[in-house]
């Protein structure tokens, strides 16, 4: 059965949208960033949330979005190929598989600057709660299996806001096959790492794939220390735990 949306978070303490409160932390870029990029001019919030297929971010994103809003929050929701930059191609040369592991890095790095320039900035600087549907730590793990260098990767996305939060919604490969299978007749190709010959099995296949996701987030959590949040877990609970930090990030805490 497909996850059931969560029900309205019963928490009450969310800041309202005309409350002004402290700014404790300061923004910054991963790296380089953008050039001619204030940081001290993006007024609003940046909150990620990721995960494998299958691991409720959608559920979970269409809910904070619901909370926030009710609460006067003006929202914007991003996430991977949205850009209309590359979108399209990125899509067309997916479908045929034609892409080296580099060509298809930097595809996705493009679309992840086209947003952050064109979309993600421009609603922090005007104050919005921008809500990623997950953010380059996604991208980032996808090349770490691929073998791809770590440094090259942290250069790459040097351009990159550091998020206010980010939450991983941890399940385990054997969770998350159900899940899939309970939305789709069909495993999905890049999402199974067929491209890395691990198995001739898709199904063989996306259980070791995702099991080399999970250890990459992780090691990524170890370095940009994000949260880790049960995903297993009925989607009320995850959805009063989301609820609870962002809530507090909201107020500066």
């Amino acid at each position: 059965m497909p996850a059931k949306i969560p029900r309205s978070p019963r928490r009450k303490d969310i800041p309202a949208a005309n409350v002004v409160v402290p700014r404790v932390t300061a923004k910054r870029f991963l790296g380089h960033g953008l050039p001619g990029e204030d940081v001290h001019k993006l007024a609003g919030k940046l909150i990620v949330v990721e995960g494998a297929d299958g691991s409720g971010r959608s559920t979970q994103i269409s809910q904070l979005v619901r909370w926030l809003e009710g609460a006067g929050h003006a929202t914007l929701q991003v996430g991977l190929k949205r850009s209309t930059l590359v979108r399209e191609e990125l899509e067309l040369a997916q479908q045929g598989n034609i892409l080296s592991r580099t060509t298809l890095s930097l595809f996705y790095a493009t679309d992840f600057a086209d947003q952050l320039e064109n979309a993600i900035l421009p609603a922090l600087r005007a104050g919005f709660i921008v809500l990623a549907d997950r953010y380059i730590y996604t991208l980032m793990a996808r090349d770490l299996v691929r073998g791809v260098d770590p440094a090259w990767l942290r250069n790459l996305y040097g351009i990159a806001l550091v998020p206010d939060a980010v939450f991983y919604l941890d399940v385990a490969p054997a969770h998350l096959v159900q899940r899939v299978f309970a939305k789709s007749p069909a495993l999905d190709y890049w999402e199974s790492g067929m491209d890395l010959g691990l198995s001739r099995d898709l199904f063989d296949s996306f259980l070791k794939y995702q099991a080399l996701m999970r250890e990459a987030f992780r090691q990524l959590q170890r370095d940009y220390g994000f949260h880790i949040v049960d995903g297993e877990r009925d989607p009320v609970a995850v959805s009063d735990e989301l609820t609870e930090k962002i809530a507090a990030v909201l107020v500066g805490k």
